[in-house]
């Protein structure tokens, strides 16, 4: 091998390890907070463990929650199959239709910060459609796999426990 095609292997060769790096070391190299940042689409929301695990908003949710770099979020869910009000006048639903709605749905808003060490996601909830939230501060497992954000919620409005996965939107 003559010293130009060696040049070449080797300049090919360093290519490749920094394009792999790029690609693929530094996207998980990415803290927390950075692949937190963004539009999610929830694709799942499960309450209990194993045997007792139960759907509460359904088992085709849905919801939204946006993060952004400022260290504020903001999260709905609810139930795909909602009641529309026989009134058409949200003021004017009956009581197993705002019954319906209030407990097939949950909003909140507030701040979160992120513990990169423990993967501990911290929010502080600003305002809630469950005003029992509201001034409280919640801790959550978060966890991440390709375009997917899960956490773990110790302390959800329904009781129990709760495991949240939300898909980046598009």
């Amino acid at each position: 091998m003559n010293r130009g095609s060696i040049l070449s292997v080797v300049t090919i060769a360093a290519l490749a390890v920094a394009l792999t790096t790029d690609a693929t070391v530094g996207q998980s190299a990415k803290s927390d907070k950075d692949r937190f940042i963004g539009s999610w689409t929830l694709i799942s929301l499960t309450s209990g463990e194993e045997a007792n695990q139960t759907l509460p908003y359904g088992p085709n949710p849905k919801g939204t929650m946006m993060v952004d770099a400022n260290g504020r979020f903001s999260i709905t869910v609810m139930r795909s199959d909602l009641p529309k009000f026989a009134s058409n006048n949200r003021m004017s639903g009956t009581p197993e239709e705002n019954k319906a709605i209030v407990q097939g749905t949950i909003a909140y808003f507030g701040t979160y910060s992120i513990d990169e060490a423990t993967h501990v996601l911290t929010v502080n909830v600003e305002g809630s459609t469950f005003p029992n939230f509201t001034g409280g501060t919640q801790a959550r497992i978060l966890s991440f796999n390709d375009d997917e954000v899960t956490y773990f919620n110790p302390t959800p409005s329904m009781g129990g426990s709760a495991k949240v996965t939300y898909r980046r939107a598009k």
